[in-house]
């Protein structure tokens, strides 16, 4: 069976070894290609199950690609614990180890520079919803408008204080599960390690501050926000 290697990641060199139960895409441990002084964290998958253009012309099962993702992110999540990972995006495959030491080659500068932003630092995530259902559109009169944005610009700003760097995603239309309302925060946060605990307990204090709001947070993981140069 002719096999591609799929590629999880790009890394310093780090000392402490993965989990021993570790088990990437298709089933294959994942293991570590060093090359110019970067390590790409990579597992052997069948050919003709990732071929190139069937991933690009959309062709793939999305339970199938559903399924890689989790299990891409498990990696991430177990290199997250050992070393600041640069995560690349699920399905990212090459021919072979000399073609993944080829993208290390022709990216070097751009990975280094990034893995020295990320360095230290983990992403996490925070949404803001106004409490109750409703449709997001109609539910809420311009005063209740208004509150939300003043307390989403006022927790953006606390937030940020703890954090190198945001990233702004598109407001979705209502919470998971029909649970809330408008939604007027969705945001990523690079966050120093160190400060961590000090960024959680301002959305802690959030939460019990604003009943009128269901605030959300995920993290901490990889900072897959800011794992693209300029982003």
């Amino acid at each position: 069976m002719t096999t591609s290697r799929y590629v999880y990641a790009v890394c310093r060199p780090f000392g402490a070894a993965l989990q021993a139960q570790l088990t990437g895409v298709g089933g294959d441990p994942p293991r570590l290609l060093r090359h110019h002084g970067l390590v790409a964290v990579v597992s052997h998958v069948p050919t003709a199950e990732f071929d190139e253009e069937r991933l690009r012309a959309g062709e793939a099962d999305d339970d199938w690609l559903a399924g890689v993702a989790r299990v891409h992110q498990g990696v991430i999540d177990a290199l997250t614990t050992v070393t600041t990972p640069l995560p690349l995006r699920p399905a990212t495959v090459f021919r072979d180890d000399s073609a993944v030491r080829l993208m290390i080659e022709l990216r070097e500068d751009e990975l280094r520079r990034t893995l020295d932003r990320l360095e230290g630092h983990v992403e996490w995530g925070v949404r803001v919803y106004s409490a109750g259902g409703g449709d997001a559109d109609t539910a809420e009169g311009p005063a209740d408008a208004e509150k939300g944005e003043e307390f989403s610009v006022r927790l953006h700003a606390a937030l940020s204080e703890r954090a190198d760097d945001s990233h702004a995603y598109p407001l979705r239309n209502k919470a998971p599960g029909g649970t809330g309302g408008r939604n007027w925060l969705n945001a990523a946060y690079l966050v120093p390690r160190a400060h961590a605990e000090e960024f959680v307990e301002i959305v802690d204090r959030a939460k019990d501050a604003a009943p009128g709001f269901l605030v959300e947070l995920t993290g901490p993981s990889a900072a897959y926000s800011f794992a693209v140069e300029g982003s």
